[in-house]
């Protein structure tokens, strides 16, 4: 369903007991040792015994292979040989050893059996699991064991990336000199991985290399000059495969019209480490030695001259033809070994087809049925997929801890954040849910978790946690589409900003109330629509009323005049809005029933949005 393919190569010295595995039969007392819902998955009742599904039997490919003397399968993810390393000498173990080295991925598995150990080869693998002999390929770059095998391939190295290198601090005499040599005095030059691809070019390289027509390449197989290919292609695979230096002499190719007489370098660089794996091509432009037009005594010079440009071109003919017969004879023995894997895979495809022939026609009769229930299934499928995609998505964005339990007070499913809270891994899902542990100070969680499941009744409450963080913990029960009540969802609400928020307020509020109660200022503390908030002792003595009786009434309506509440309300909205302070005049029914006209300072309370809140009356004596 992920999209992940499963290879595994199945291999063995002896060819009858490959025949026997390729046929996948298995005897009948296996019934004993696998469950009934295994058997009935995997395999298929047959007069013989058991046969191994299709399904899993297309997953394997069975190949007669030394382990010694064959090229090793490479690219592995998982490699188990178990019991065969004991029959073998130290020496050979170590090969060995080295061989899975080669093959095995970076940080890929390797299995070994229980009598077995790597020995002094420890430092190519990392140690999974002792007791099961389970290691994993460390990251060690070894690959020098692998030369005494005869048809061992040198390990490739992935090709070097673009790394930038961190600019001197200080430059020198030494480093201009040096970059005033490299610039005037290197051959053009190119940097390229084992595949052609160009990494870096020095120098003007135009006479050598020119862009392909096409789509753009910058591959220097692709963009050499014609004269040049042939003799390169055979130096450089050469250098590649057998890691040297590699000159091609005197090849003459055409560039702009003229023609030229060059040298090839093709170097395979393993120092420094950045640089390993790499290739350098360097061209080098030969002087041709004019010739003197010949002379009564010089024509048998000039003819020996000509000889010899011959024997040149002769000699550098016989490396080319020796490379090529090289070549030939590598690709051989590839072809040789390709030719065995096929003809393996040719006997599993004959025996596929005994099996198909055999299945067609019911496969006919079941085909009409089987695409109709499968186009069901698919869809069906394709909506599961997306909603669990969504839901997942959905839980995710909330970032909210949530738990999922079935009836039994079993996990179902959690949340990302929920390991916040509880101690809880996947392998956990179907574990009680009270075997789990938690930060939260909530002895009644499974109490109140099973009242809610008896009740139906919703739950919630605010609970803290050991290290200080606050949680809204909600208990519902889970109901499906339905309407049947099949377990519980638990919910935790991270509240604790809210709660230092509320002790924050709580204590602004004391420490308002305090300073309020002991200034000696007439203060009148009111809210956007005019409703009294806080009132001062003074104020109590203006107006005749406690505290306790004015707070949330309408300050206009309970102390100004009745032809005043327009213009002193329009006035209080008008700095709210502004978010300013200022004088105001205003008539107030004082404690003896008289009507008193009194001056004060209005001053908005702001809050972090730089809007008013409420306002502030203080009223001068």
């Amino acid at each position: 369903p992920g999209g992940v393919s499963l290879q595994i190569f199945a291999t063995d010295i002896d060819t009858e007991a490959i025949d026997i595995a390729r046929k996948g039969i298995f005897p009948l007392n296996i019934a004993s040792g696998i469950s009934k819902e295994r058997l009935s998955r995997y395999f298929v009742p047959t007069d013989d015994g058991y046969r191994i599904k299709t399904e899993i039997r297309e997953m394997v490919v069975f190949a007669q292979h030394n382990l010694i003397l064959h090229p090793p399968f490479t690219k592995i993810d998982i490699l188990s040989c178990r019991n065969l390393l004991i029959y073998m000498d130290s020496e050979l173990q170590k090969k060995i050893i080295g061989l899975f080295y080669y093959s095995i991925n970076p940080q890929g598995i390797m299995l070994l059996g229980n009598s077995e150990t790597l020995g002094n080869q420890s430092s190519l693998f990392t140690t999974v699991d002792s007791k099961l002999k389970i290691y994993s390929r460390s990251l060690t770059n070894q690959s020098s064991e692998l030369l005494n095998f005869p048809s061992s391939f040198t390990r490739s190295v992935s090709s070097v990336s673009e790394r930038q290198v961190a600019e001197r601090g200080t430059i020198n005499i030494q480093s201009l000199t040096d970059q005033f040599l490299l610039e005037n005095y290197a051959p053009p030059s190119v940097l390229v991985n084992e595949y052609g691809d160009i990494i870096y070019i020095h120098g003007h390289t135009g006479k050598y290399l020119e862009p392909a027509v096409g789509k753009a390449n910058l591959n220097i197989f692709a963009m050499l000059r014609e004269g040049l290919r042939n003799e390169f292609h055979l130096a450089f695979r050469r250098a590649v495969t057998k890691k040297e230096t590699v000159i091609v002499r005197n090849i003459k190719s055409q560039a702009n019209g003229n023609m030229q007489t060059l040298n090839i370098d093709v170097k395979w660089i393993d120092k420094p480490e950045l640089l390993y794996g790499t290739v350098l091509v360097t061209f080098l432009d030969v002087m041709e030695t004019s010739v003197i037009a010949p002379t009564k005594t010089g024509k048998k010079g000039l003819q020996t001259v000509r000889m010899k440009e011959l024997e040149t071109e002769l000699q550098r003919l016989r490396e080319v033809s020796q490379n090529t017969l090289e070549e030939v004879q590598t690709s051989q023995e590839e072809l040789r070994s390709t030719n065995e894997e096929l003809q393996s895979t040719n006997e599993e495809l004959q025996s596929a087809n005994e099996e198909l022939t055999t299945s067609k026609e019911e496969m006919q009769s079941l085909n009409e049925e089987l695409q109709t229930v499968n186009a069901e299934l698919l869809a069906k499928v394709e909506d599961y997929a997306r909603v669990n995609n969504d839901m997942k998505n959905l839980l995710n964005s909330t970032e909210i801890a949530t738990l999922f339990l079935d009836k039994d007070m079993n996990i179902r499913r959690f949340t990302n954040q929920i390991t916040t809270i509880f101690k809880i891994i996947k392998s956990d899902l179907g574990r009680p849910f009270t075997d789990l542990t938690s930060d939260l100070l909530y002895p009644g969680l499974v109490d109140d978790a099973h009242e809610v499941l008896r009740t139906l009744i919703f739950l919630q409450r605010e609970i803290p946690t050991k290290e200080g963080r606050w949680f809204l913990v909600r208990i519902m029960p889970y109901r499906t589409f339905d309407d049947r009540i099949d377990g519980l969802v638990i919910t935790f609400i991270n509240i604790t900003d809210q709660k230092k928020n509320e002790a924050k307020l709580l204590l602004s509020e004391k420490l308002n109330r305090i300073l309020i109660s002991a200034s000696s200022d007439i203060k009148i503390v009111l809210s956007n629509d005019q409703k009294i908030l806080d009132l001062s002792p003074e104020a109590e003595l203006l107006i005749g009323k406690r505290r306790e009786e004015c707070l949330n009434k309408n300050f206009l309506q309970l102390f100004v005049p009745e032809e005043s509440q327009s213009t002193v309300k329009n006035r209080i909205k008008m700095l709210l809005r502004k978010g300013i302070y200022g004088k105001l005049k205003l008539k107030l029914n004082s404690a003896n029933g008289s009507v008193r006209s009194v001056e004060c300072i209005a001053t908005p309370s702001l809050n972090n949005l730089n809007i008013a809140e409420g306002i502030t009356l203080s009223i001068i004596k």
